[in-house]
């Protein structure tokens, strides 16, 4: 027999709700931000201006969804130094989240499909490293594009998961190589990064999410002078395991995860 629930009706009049403010957010602010952006972003010399304006509006959009940000940081970036940072990637606001947590400009390396996106697709294609991971010559170029700015002082963001995985129990999913191949060949510090609260408070699944808590640890960088190419699956090891025990450790995350499956590291 078919008993009315008050408490489920209620909690997803709550998700609808809650969903459409991240997307009327979303949509509103780049709007809001076009005209300044089209002047910036058509310029490389400003993308510094660029990334200090791009990191207000992360800042600003987890604020409005009721996201407090809190950092806990091994150790301290320093001005004028480049580095690939490697977060754990669960949740499509890892890429705000990514953005307030530090003032060092940086540029994502990212899929090309959110290209597509209308008027975000156009700035994240002006402001990104795309990637077609099925193409090895767009593979390539990555390389190319990464390696001019790295030159300007600029770090780099690659979530090494290379997407984030359909299903929601994986606690860390596989990583990619070029992550590693990139920090080897411009001797720059792997800085792993672990995300623990993004997939309980913004998963993918739509009647899902609460304002709170994003926790974030930005672990001991991992430097690769004098590394090589025959270093390139330890590196990938080691750093697989920094953030594989972190969010092993964190109960909160373990708990969003259900029952976890952690796949073995490719080689």
């Amino acid at each position: 027999m078919y008993t009315f629930d008050g408490m489920v009706i209620l909690k997803s009049i709550f998700y609808i709700f809650w969903r459409l403010w991240f997307y009327t957010w979303f949509l509103a602010s780049i709007l809001i931000l076009l005209p300044v952006l089209v002047i910036v972003i058509y310029n490389e010399n400003r993308y510094p201006l660029f990334f200090k304006i791009a990191h207000y509006w992360g800042k600003t959009l987890l604020f409005v969804m009721g996201f407090a940000v809190a950092i806990n940081a091994e150790e301290r970036l320093e001005k004028n130094k480049s580095y690939l940072f490697c977060p754990n990637h669960t949740s499509m606001i890892d890429i705000m989240l990514m953005l307030a947590i530090t003032k060092t400009p940086f540029v994502f390396i990212g899929k090309k499909e959110l290209a597509k996106i209308p008027i975000f697709g156009h700035i994240y294609k002006r402001t990104c490293i795309l990637v077609d991971r099925e193409d090895k010559q767009s593979r390539v170029a990555v390389f190319e594009a990464a390696e001019q700015k790295l030159k300007k002082n600029l770090s780099v963001c690659i979530f090494p998961e290379g997407k984030v995985p359909d299903d929601e129990s994986v606690v860390l999913d596989n990583f990619q190589n070029g992550t590693f191949r990139l920090a080897i060949e411009h001797q720059i510090p792997i800085v792993p990064i672990s995300f623990f609260d993004c997939k309980k408070r913004f998963s993918y699944t739509f009647f899902s999410g609460a304002p709170g808590k994003l926790r974030v640890k930005i672990h001991s960088f991992i430097h690769t002078k004098n590394k090589t190419m025959a270093d390139r699956n330890s590196l990938k090891n080691e750093t697989y395991q920094v953030l594989l025990k972190s969010l092993e450790n964190d109960f909160s995350y373990m708990e969003s995860c259900g029952a976890p499956i952690i796949p073995s590291i490719t080689e």
